[in-house]
């Protein structure tokens, strides 16, 4: 059994959720989203949670199970706060600002990289070398972070790069003479 999947999904005060076939939608103080599951689960909704439960014993209903109840929780924060990711940019002359909704980075390349700030996700700047990505979802606050840090990964020699915070890169030592 799943130990994720039997929990049920606690729906604060201020929250709602609907169910529409296999659709729900949670709507709270912060706006609405809704997720569309797959017909392995049955979704249902009470007046303070909401519980899945797999269709059957096959594997992909077990798999489907814990996923569909995590993305639920995942849309029932998301209605009520927002999701936060850090990222640390260490090497000399590396740094970022926000511009608009353009975050402008220089990495040592031989041009500056304008990243087009999504709908839905503001990004800030405190210092130069410190981003923080923020949400309502957390897949895109995740992909957007995922995105930033792909334009100079964090390498093993120096460690140089874009890395998330608190971020370990293991450390290589260089060639001899």
């Amino acid at each position: 059994m799943s130990r994720i999947g039997k929990r049920p999904v606690e729906l604060p005060s201020g929250v709602s959720a609907s169910l529409s076939g296999q659709t729900i939608e949670v709507k709270g103080p912060k706006g609405t989203k809704s997720f569309t599951a797959t017909d392995d689960v049955t979704i249902t909704v009470g007046d303070d949670a909401v519980t899945v439960e797999p269709r059957g014993k096959s594997k992909r209903a077990r798999q489907q199970w814990g996923m569909t109840r995590t993305i639920i929780a995942n849309l029932v924060h998301g209605v009520q706060n927002t999701f936060k990711k850090e990222l640390e940019i260490q090497g000399v002359g590396y740094r970022a600002q926000v511009q608009g909704q353009v975050l402008k980075l220089n990495l040592g390349l031989s041009h500056d990289v304008d990243f087009p700030i999504p709908e839905g996700i503001t990004i800030t700047a405190a210092k130069p070398t410190e981003l923080t990505v923020e949400g309502h979802d957390l897949q895109q606050v995740g992909q957007v972070a995922s995105n930033i840090r792909d334009w100079r990964r964090p390498e093993p020699y120096k460690g140089k790069g874009i890395r998330y915070k608190g971020e370990y890169i293991f450390q290589k030592e260089g060639k001899k003479k």
